[in-house]
């Protein structure tokens, strides 16, 4: 099932799956509540160089913000980062109402190129990429409701009212997420099984897909129902297959139709099927940046570009 890898998801997923390898359990002694507090980055400063683990150095507790509050630490030269659009980061969050040095992590990813920041992922997310550049060091003071949800974190020692610190650096610009609608013949033959369902591809004539590719969709079977927006569950019979592989890595279509948010597949999902209505069929092909990136998932090797046929059987709200 082409659930969306974790990497790219909101900071309240973040916490738990990328920083339990980077716990320092350096010792403290403040108990955060109750102490005397600071206003926004009064509270701290940060030291260390672009690309490696900054080091917090907590000045007093700080205050719960009001809002989100970001400013740049180190400014980057390369490109602009446009608005709306993700990028790859490393990621630090220090917990500012304790202080204390068992609770600050480095966040680093499995992928070499960092982890995806989506701005729709998160308010943080998205301040933080506010008129950013490549190569920019930035720092957020947040609700920890804005970092890891409204009931906190008790396991990384995260109350449901603290202050968190978010740093980043920003690495690059995140994938092309356009879709790009080409004619059938640009992708691989559908096989048909004996039922006249979709058992797997024919790469026959198709060049090894770049690494770096685009996304692209070919609609070969056109619906009439109700058009498919990001937000909505769909319900889908689909197969998938990376390039000259064997057998499908996974597929329902001998099994009962899948019904999934398109807000927690890949990307090339919610890109790849928005816009188009329900009683399609549709060929998709996802390069890695949208698919699971540098990270190996089961039987689909890192770095692999995916092929799709989805068929649209319903598309709800909600």
């Amino acid at each position: 099932m082409p659930r969306r890898p974790r990497l790219t998801r909101a900071l309240a997923a973040l916490v738990p799956a990328l920083l339990l390898p980077a716990l320092v359990a350096c010792g403290g002694t403040n108990e955060g509540y109750g102490d005397k507090t600071v206003s926004g980055f009064d509270g701290v400063s940060v030291s260390g160089a672009f690309g490696k683990e900054p080091t917090l150095n907590w000045k007093a507790d700080i205050a719960y913000p009001k809002s989100i509050e970001v400013k740049t630490l180190i400014k980057g030269t390369g490109p602009a980062i446009a608005s709306g659009k993700s990028a790859y980061a490393d990621l630090y969050v220090g917990n500012a109402t304790t202080t204390d040095d068992a609770w600050s992590y480095e966040s680093t990813s499995e992928a070499s190129s960092g982890m995806e920041m989506d701005p729709s992922d998160s308010a943080v997310y998205k301040k933080l990429l506010e008129g950013a550049h490549v190569g920019d060091r930035r720092i957020a003071i947040a609700k920890s409701s804005d970092v890891v949800g409204s009931e906190g974190n008790p396991t990384y020692g995260i109350g449901n009212h603290d202050t968190l610190v978010v740093v980043v650096d920003i690495l690059k610009a995140g994938p092309d997420e356009k879709v790009y609608d080409v004619p059938q013949s640009q992708l691989p033959k559908l096989k048909l099984g004996a039922k006249g369902n979709p058992s797997g591809f024919d790469f026959s004539g198709i060049k090894k897909p770049s690494k770096n590719g685009k996304l692209l969709r070919s609609v070969i079977k056109k619906g009439k129902g109700t058009t498919v927006t990001s937000d909505m569950t769909v319900k889908v019979n689909y197969l998938g297959m990376t390039y000259k592989s064997a057998t499908p890595f996974d597929q329902n279509y001998t099994k009962k139709p899948t019904s999934l948010s398109l807000g927690s597949v890949v990307k090339g999902w919610t890109n790849g099927l928005s816009g188009v209505k329900v009683g399609s069929r549709v060929l998709l092909e996802v390069p890695p940046a949208l698919g699971y990136g540098e990270k190996a998932q089961g039987k689909i090797p890192a770095n692999s570009t995916l092929f799709f046929v989805v068929d649209v059987l319903k598309a709800t709200k909600g």
